[in-house]
């Protein structure tokens, strides 16, 4: 019985934790990542010491800045050449 408690204590959390980002005006975003992608963010994960949050954050804000500057085609032939 404890048991069952417990994990919808855990549950209860879990949700009040992602209200509280709701509330604060963010977005939870999933999907997977490709064995490229995944080398990558290691990388970047050990060198920088950010969260997932923090990388994911960083790599859609670098990606619209290139959208943006009418770099992303530059950016996408640089990630095939170098198979990424």
């Amino acid at each position: 019985m404890k048991e069952n408690k417990k994990a919808f204590s855990n549950a209860e959390k879990q949700k009040r934790y992602r209200e509280r980002q709701k509330e604060c005006g963010k977005k939870e975003m999933r999907g997977y990542l490709s064995p490229e992608a995944q080398n990558c963010y290691e990388l970047i994960a050990e060198q920088t010491k950010w969260t997932d949050s923090v990388i994911l954050s960083n790599a859609v804000r670098l990606t619209y800045a290139a959208y943006k500057n009418g770099q992303i085609g530059l950016l996408n032939n640089w990630l095939k050449k170098h198979d990424l």
